[in-house]
């Protein structure tokens, strides 16, 4: 009986992805390469681990550590393609002579060797700059790190440092920068997040004048609007120099709104007890938002590069862009509240990461 869809049929590979374009890009320059040796000068800033597929980079590999024959020697015997086949054999030993000649088919034009090329390092461009976001959003939610901001900070620098030497192979181009979709929150502030929120009110209210010294922390450092508005009525209060106690700060609060329907005793029954010091609480808080802030960068980042309209002279600005709002949360102090201490990101060079992916190390 025939069946009446090709999905009937018992194909072991119908389960296995698509080849993406790039597939036939590397194997269109490869193609080029053995067909033409003299080809390998027109690409010169190619290096192997720009191919996505390992028995391609073996085989580039292959043929820059060996000298192309002349033209006469390669026309005459296929002796380039041999020395190739056995140079790649080392690194890549499921290869055969088979497959050169797909390669060789799969070249329509070897002269467009260079254009090839550059398709190849755009879709690096594109995979490396996806795995850095990737690790950026793991390690901001890994919960096991003895040093999460330090950590996280590093893999952003590291994230910078890839793009600012994509950047000047992959000059912007006139046209809009692509925007990421705002990353959706994650999850809800935790009740040891809120615990930590209102204590740090409760000690800054027994202790205004400790508030003066954290500027760094921001209202929107805190999960709750409710934490929010009581903190910026608090942080006013000290500037103004006006008297601060519980029930000073209640009146501000309604005075501004800020309760929307809260029982007034429940914020008079945290704020009136105290723990700890407000700047234990902030350093609490802050870690907690730039990790967030990063976690989010890296989501957005992740998504920019699954589109493929983006290409690399508009995904590094708009990896950037995407990066801004941590660079600015970690320009807020001299030193972030970790005992390791990072580089302080210019507002140009934007923060780095690595990747999940055991694959292969990140440039």
């Amino acid at each position: 009986m025939t069946p009446d869809h090709p999905a009937d049929f018992d194909d072991p590979d119908a389960d296995l992805p698509l080849p993406e374009p790039l597939h036939y890009a590397e194997q269109a320059l490869l193609g080029a390469l053995l067909l033409e040796p003299d080809q390998l000068a027109g690409v010169p800033d190619l290096l192997p681990e720009h191919f996505a597929n390992p028995s391609h980079s073996a085989l580039f590999a292959a043929m820059r550590t060996l000298t192309p024959p002349i033209p006469e020697a390669h026309r005459a015997s296929p002796v380039w393609l041999t020395a190739v086949l056995t140079a790649a054999l080392i690194t890549a030993p499921g290869l055969d002579t088979p497959y050169l000649h797909t390669l060789i088919n799969a070249c329509p034009r070897p002269e467009h060797a260079p254009v090839y090329a550059q398709m190849i390092r755009a879709e690096d461009v594109r995979r490396t700059l996806r795995e850095h976001a990737v690790r950026l959003e793991q390690l901001a939610h890994d919960s096991t790190l003895p040093e999460p901001a330090a950590v996280v900070l590093e893999q952003a620098d590291a994230l910078g440092r890839f793009l600012d030497r994509a950047e000047p192979q992959w000059p912007r181009q006139p046209g809009p920068v692509p925007r990421a979709v705002p990353a959706a929150a994650t999850r809800a502030p935790g009740e040891e997040d809120l615990d930590a929120e209102r204590l740090l009110l409760a000690a800054g209210t027994a202790r205004p004048e400790d508030l003066a010294s954290l500027v760094w922390l921001h209202p929107e450092d805190f999960g709750l609007p409710l934490h929010q508005g009581l903190y910026r009525c608090l942080t006013v209060m000290v500037r103004r120099g006006d008297p601060v106690d519980p029930i000073t700060v209640l009146w501000k609060a309604q005075q501004h709104a800020v309760l929307n329907g809260t029982d007034p005793s429940q914020v008079l029954d945290f704020l009136s007890q105290p723990a700890g010091s407000a700047e234990h609480w902030a350093e609490h808080l802050y870690t907690r938002a730039l990790l967030t802030t990063a976690h989010t960068a890296g989501r957005e980042i992740t998504d920019l590069t699954h589109d493929p309209a983006h290409a690399p002279h508009h995904l590094i600005p708009a990896a950037r862009r995407a990066l801004a709002p941590l660079t600015r949360i970690r320009a807020r102090r001299r030193a972030p509240p970790t005992a390791a201490t990072p580089p302080v990101i210019a507002a140009r060079r934007t923060p780095a990461l690595t990747t999940s992916t055991p694959l292969r190390a990140i440039r």
